[in-house]
């Protein structure tokens, strides 16, 4: 792999910003089309992201656009790639599959940008792509090697059973899963999640992630999932899988997760399912020991939606800097304010602003676009610094960047 990209190639990948700002998306549809003429390499890919809303083909079109505006400052996408790797890491993306991509790719830009797209074009395009592959098969392989080196680790999918199955909410149940094996699991950094090879009834295999939503145990993990309407994975979590259910998991993974032994105080900021990753961040800071407020600050549409309410009440109520605070968007008659929750209405930047340690906290965000488009932004405007603002979404990577 040449140690940087050619001055040519620089150039040449630059001069086509404006093509992409105007055919990116026809141009990853087109990719997709292509690749998923392989049923082999279509089965690698998170298909819920590939639905009416086509929300990995746009999340890939502005990642493609951003590599070209920044390729002469490829430090810029440093997160942007971590948060890509870890994404392949869970789908276990191997190096042999990048050229069915490439080839995909290339043969997009033909499509689309015909004449445009001349043979310098697509070489300087294929040195890039090239280029930033051999970045994250690197990284890629450091992760898989850590993974499988490590206590409880293991490589590609692992048999897990279904050990209980909890009703959270009316929308939300949890999945706790044992290794069918018996040995320990890889103790995960609270935050992550795991992704899973589910082969459903008269369907195509299918991957989905689900974040892990409990501490560390190195026996087990939990997850808690949302039944969506048109789902078709968590459809058949809720109503088919049951005690003794075998699913396909691999690690952990994920970029996302709480700093080891804060030294800030921490405000844990959820919407809806949400909660998962920071459940599992509340249980580690209050089981091993706080030296940091902690702030628990948690949105949901009432009493009938609201998952693990009794389980944050009993962890807030163990630890006397730890203090909870809970937003109701359209209580019902039955939902009592100061027993089932604190506030009425959405969850507030000025809320925030003035019941959270703005100047010093670290703040750990989870929630859908709109929510984390109000908080990623709006906390950074109120001039809390980028490296005290973490987030997950809960979709392409990069799809909330692009919002």
């Amino acid at each position: 792999m040449p140690s940087q990209l050619s001055a040519q190639t620089i150039a040449t990948v630059k001069a086509t910003v404006p093509a992409l700002e105007a055919h990116g998306l026809e141009i990853t549809m087109a990719m997709y089309a292509r690749i998923f003429q392989d049923p082999m390499v279509r089965d690698l890919f998170n298909q819920s992201h590939h639905g009416d809303t086509g929300s990995q083909p746009r999340a890939l079109a502005d990642a493609i656009l951003a590599y070209a505006q920044n390729i002469d400052n490829l430090g810029v996408l440093g997160a942007a790639v971590e948060r890509i790797a870890q994404k392949h890491v869970g789908l276990q993306i191997l190096p042999e599959y990048y050229p069915y991509v490439a080839e995909a790719l290339l043969g997009a830009i033909k499509d689309v940008l015909g004449d445009v797209a001349s043979e310098p074009v697509l070489a300087a395009w294929g040195e890039a792509y090239w280029f930033l592959a051999d970045i994250l098969i690197a990284r890629e392989a450091a992760v898989y090697q850590a993974i499988a080196d490590a206590d409880g680790g293991w490589t590609g999918w692992r048999d897990f059973l279904v050990e209980a199955k909890i009703r959270e909410s009316e929308v939300i149940t949890s999945f706790v899963l044992r290794p069918l094996d018996g040995n320990p699991v890889l103790a995960h950094k609270p935050g992550q999640y795991l992704t899973f090879w589910l082969e459903l009834p008269g369907e195509r295999p299918q991957k989905r992630n689900y974040s892990i939503s409990a501490a560390s145990n190195g026996e087990t993990y939990r997850i808690s999932v949302k039944r969506e309407p048109v789902g078709s994975a968590s459809n058949w979590l809720h109503d088919a899988a049951e005690v003794g259910t075998l699913l396909k998991v691999s690690a952990p993974a994920g970029e996302f997760f709480l700093g080891h032994e804060p030294e800030r105080p921490v405000v844990l900021v959820s919407g809806g399912v949400g909660l998962t990753p920071m459940i599992a961040m509340l249980e580690t800071l209050t089981r091993t020991g706080l030296n940091v407020p902690v702030h628990y600050v948690h949105g949901a549409l009432n009493g009938a939606t609201h998952a693990m309410r009794d389980h944050v009440r009993d962890l807030v109520s163990s630890t006397a800097s730890v203090d909870a605070t809970t937003f109701y968007l359209e209580p019902r008659s039955e939902d009592v304010r100061g027993r089932d929750f604190d506030e009425v209405g959405a969850i507030s930047l000025d809320w925030l602003k003035a019941n959270t340690p703005v100047a010093e906290a670290d703040y750990y965000l989870c929630g859908p676009k709109g929510f984390l488009r109000t908080f990623v932004n709006g906390l950074a405007l109120a001039g809390v610094a980028q490296d005290r603002i973490h987030y997950e979404f809960f979709g392409p990577a990069d799809e909330l960047l692009a919002a």
